[in-house]
C-alpha cells in the first residue's frame, strides 16, 4: 500500500505557477504598428496595396460606425435620424476631400528623370478599365495617388498639354500666327548669327539678342498667345488633378487580361 500510493504520487502532473510558464518567442506573434506597417509599405514599393488598404479600413470604419448606430438606437425615428446623419456626414466628407484637390501640389516630387522613361500606354497604362478608377476616401489618399500618378504618367500629361495647346491654337488663329512668327524670327537670328559670325562680335549680339527678345514679347503679347497658354494649362491641369485622384494605383506592370489564341 506504501509504495502503491508513492508511485500514485510519482506519476501525478504538477502544477505550474501560470507566472512561472515561460513561452518561446515567436517573430509570427509580434504585432506591426499600423504607422510602421504604412511607412513600410510605402518604402517598399507596394503603393497599391496602401490605397486598396485605405480604401478599405475607411469603408470598415463607415460600416462599423453605421451598423453600431443603428443597433444602439431602436426606434424608427432614431433609425431615420442616424441615417440621414450618415448620408450628411458621407458629403461633407466627400466634399472636403474635392476641396483638397485645390490645396494639392503635384509637382512637389516630380523630377526630371520621370520625363526620361518610357511613356505608359494610353489605353492599359493611362486610361485602364472601369474598375481602375473610384473615389478617394479621404484627403490622405487622395494626396498618395496624385503624388505617384502624376510620375507615373508625367509623359501623358505634358503630350496632354501640348494637344490641348495645339487645339487652343486651332481656336484662336491670331494666336496661332504669333507663334509661328516668334518662331520664325528666333529661327531667321540664328540663321544671321551663323552667316554673319556675330560669335566674334559679342556686344553685337546681346543687342541684337535683346531686340530679339522684345520683339518676341511684343508679338506674343499682341497675338494674345499668353490666353491661349492660360486655358491650356487650366484644362491640362484639371484634366491631370481629377486623373490622378480617382486612378487606383496599381503595379507598374500591368497584367493581361487575356491572351490572343
Amino acid at each position: 500500500m506504501f509504495c502503491a500510493n508513492k508511485r500514485k504520487k510519482e506519476n501525478k502532473p504538477q502544477r505550474r505557477n501560470p507566472q512561472q510558464m515561460v513561452f518561446s518567442s515567436n517573430p509570427l506573434s509580434l504585432s506591426v504598428p499600423e504607422p510602421a506597417f504604412e511607412s513600410w509599405l510605402r518604402d517598399s514599393g507596394y503603393l497599391e496595396i496602401l490605397d486598396q488598404r485605405t480604401s478599405d479600413l475607411h469603408r470598415l470604419t463607415t460600416t462599423t460606425t453605421s451598423t453600431s448606430a443603428a443597433a444602439t438606437t431602436g426606434e424608427s425615428t432614431a433609425a431615420t435620424t442616424t441615417t440621414t446623419s450618415g448620408l450628411f456626414h458621407c458629403l461633407f466628407s466627400c466634399l472636403g476631400t474635392l476641396i483638397s484637390f485645390f490645396t494639392l501640389n503635384p509637382f512637389s516630387k516630380l523630377t526630371t528623370e520621370d520625363f526620361s522613361g518610357e511613356t505608359p500606354s494610353w489605353t492599359l497604362g493611362f486610361i485602364g478599365f472601369s474598375d481602375s478608377y473610384s473615389f478617394p476616401s479621404s484627403p490622405s489618399q487622395a494626396r498618395l495617388r496624385v503624388h505617384e500618378n502624376v510620375k507615373r504618367y508625367a509623359r501623358n500629361y505634358a503630350s496632354l498639354f501640348i494637344l490641348t495647346f495645339a487645339c487652343t491654337l486651332y481656336q484662336m488663329p491670331l494666336a496661332l500666327v504669333g507663334v509661328i512668327s516668334s518662331l520664325a524670327l528666333w529661327d531667321l537670328f540664328r540663321f544671321c548669327g551663323d552667316r554673319w559670325g556675330l560669335d566674334r562680335y559679342i556686344v553685337i549680339q546681346q543687342v541684337l539678342l535683346r531686340i530679339a527678345q522684345c520683339a518676341t514679347a511684343v508679338i506674343l503679347i499682341w497675338s494674345n498667345v499668353q490666353m491661349a497658354i492660360f486655358c491650356a494649362l487650366g484644362v491640362s491641369y484639371a484634366v491631370m488633378i481629377l486623373h490622378a485622384s480617382f486612378r487606383k494605383l496599381t503595379p507598374v506592370k500591368q497584367p493581361t487580361r487575356g491572351r490572343w489564341k
